[in-house]
């Protein structure tokens, strides 16, 4: 009888060494950090049990004891409780902070960056290649786009997506993102149309972005674009042709290959300001905040022309002779900068 006694006895102390074991490799699971070295998206699938969520941690290499980790969740059912989405973990993260974000449903943010002065062909670029996107445009047209957004007005695409660094999930879909950018460029474009000055040779708010589009094109130099907008404002209230090489490019299409000759300013189309009188049919490229502002509040000048100065910004005329003379300092400052 005595014998049994320390026998169980025995087995009781080696039963509760053995789980005392037990419960500290848990808690040094649960306390561990992961085994990734570098931030790492994890997408976990609806419907992921326990069972399969060690095992996809395991086959992944994030976590070392999927036996172990099936006693944390049973030991600590509170982090059991996960949902579906894609996350990002990060090397210091431990089992348990791993398993409360996944709780959480904070999945992982990516950026999507909209930068203005490109054209919305180069967005649509974008998207195609900005992971975790989920693809529903039936192709990059404008029309589609048109058609995928509901516009108002079809024919107003270019121009009318706001530059911005965008923030998305994974699955987000491409016209969601552009739903998005569209929305707050239209309420960009109502608000400058609401306060622009008086008198401007604008038909329509499209002609107002087209000007925003060919000052962001025409200057990166803050300072300068309201000024540059008087230029062309001050050319179409005379009936001068606007004459900028941004409209001719866009115009060219992909025949544009980076030089742009004295043949191409002669050759007809619908957006060559050297050709056309007037406004061209549309926006050229995306403009910021800033030509927006410029082309709703162009400067007061009597500015007719204006050329590089070769520090980065221009010199304004308002005759002819004057500009030229402009002209040949430029390419005279031009030509002592490439010879050094």
């Amino acid at each position: 009888m005595k014998k049994m006694l320390r026998f169980v006895l025995l087995l009781l102390v080696v039963l509760g060494i053995a789980a005392g074991a037990g419960l500290w490799k848990v808690r040094h699971l649960a306390d561990s950090t992961l085994l990734i070295k570098d931030e790492t998206i994890f997408t976990l699938k609806a419907g992921t049990g326990r069972l399969a969520l060690g095992e996809q941690l395991y086959n992944e290499k994030i976590i070392n004891r999927p036996r172990v980790f099936q006693w944390l969740l049973r030991l600590e059912p509170d982090l059991s409780h996960f949902k579906a989405g894609t996350y990002r973990f990060t090397p210091q993260m431990t089992v348990r902070d791993m398993l409360k974000l996944l709780e959480s449903g904070k999945e992982a943010q990516f950026p999507l960056r909209f930068v203005e002065g490109m054209r919305v062909s180069d967005y649509l670029r974008q998207l195609r290649d900005a992971p975790y996107i989920k693809h529903t445009l039936k192709d990059d047209s404008y029309a589609s786009v048109a058609a995928a957004l509901k516009l108002e007005n079809p024919d107003w695409v270019e121009g009318w997506f706001w530059p911005d660094t965008w923030m998305y999930t994974a699955n987000t879909s491409d016209v969601a993102l552009l739903t998005r950018a569209h929305t707050k460029m239209v309420a960009a474009i109502d608000k400058a149309w609401e306060g622009r000055a008086e008198g401007l040779p604008y038909a329509d708010k499209n002609q107002l972005v087209t000007m925003a589009s060919i000052v962001e094109k025409e200057t990166a130099v803050a300072s300068e674009r309201t000024r540059v907008a008087s230029v062309f404002i001050n050319r179409l209230r005379i009936g001068m042709r606007l004459q900028t090489d941004p409209t001719v490019i866009y115009g060219m299409g992909e025949s544009y290959n980076g030089n742009l000759t004295r043949k191409d300013l002669e050759t007809p189309s619908a957006y060559n300001t050297y050709v056309i009188a007037g406004m061209p049919p549309g926006p050229i490229a995306v403009p910021g905040e800033a030509s927006l502002t410029a082309a709703a509040h162009p400067e007061k000048t009597p500015y007719l022309y204006f050329v590089a100065d070769g520090k980065g910004g221009h010199t304004f005329n308002t005759n002819l002779a004057s500009h030229n003379r402009s002209v040949q300092d430029y390419l005279k400052a031009l030509k002592e900068k490439n010879a050094q």
